[in-house]
């Protein structure tokens, strides 16, 4: 395991997983819960839950790496590769289909902003956004992929500083201007580019594995 700052790694990390989270349900999230709080404890929220949930990836991609490394190649393709479909089918949806699917998702958040933390001004702000990022990100795309990376680099602090500065980033992109980036960049050519970036990973990760097994 290297605990050491390897820069390639952390820049690397933040290139595969930006675009991969800006079209997802967690920008919408930090987005729609923009509309009802005060930006600040927003971000902040979703900064903490996304902190978490890459600590969590991070650790789950060092178990996978004590395994053989031919094994560990090989999951990794297998969740650049699956992270690649999801993201280019998406893509390729019809745009109307998903700006339905966004606005089900929106009112999904609204429905759970409403259950979660009760409180005032900055506290309830803060526990409800922390609480309906980390429910969001649970178990998605971007937590796979960020172990995956981890798992395949050896690297758990360049990857989670990567990973971590990204989804900061989209949240503070989903806060500040989400509405106007909804309206102007098309969200399903980013899914594109970013599916076409983890193919291209899951490309690399192949060729290690042939490579290692040869």
């Amino acid at each position: 395991m290297n605990l050491s700052l390897d820069i390639v790694v952390v820049f690397a990390t933040f290139a595969i997983i930006f675009p991969a989270e800006l079209p997802d349900k967690s920008f919408i999230a930090t987005l729609v819960l923009a509309t009802r709080y005060r930006h600040r404890w927003v971000w902040l929220g979703a900064s903490v839950a996304f902190g978490v949930q890459m600590v969590i990836a991070v650790a789950a991609g060092q178990v996978l790496s004590l395994l053989p490394r031919l094994l560990v190649l090989g999951a990794t393709f297998v969740l650049f590769a699956i992270g690649a479909v999801i993201l280019v089918r998406g893509g390729l949806r019809a745009r109307e289909d998903e700006a339905q699917e966004e606005a089900e998702e929106a009112e999904q958040i609204e429905a759970m902003a409403s259950k979660t933390a009760r409180g005032s001004g900055g506290v309830r702000a803060f526990a409800t956004t922390f609480a309906v990022i980390f429910t969001a990100e649970w178990g998605d795309l971007t937590q796979l992929v960020t172990a995956g990376q981890a798992a395949r680099t050896q690297a758990p602090l360049a990857v989670f500083i990567g990973s971590w500065a990204a989804l900061i980033a989209v949240a503070g992109l989903g806060v500040l201007v989400g509405a106007w980036l909804q309206r102007r960049v098309p969200l399903w050519r980013i899914r594109l580019v970013s599916g076409a970036l983890l193919a291209a990973l899951a490309v690399v990760t192949l060729v290690e594995l042939i490579a290692g097994g040869g």
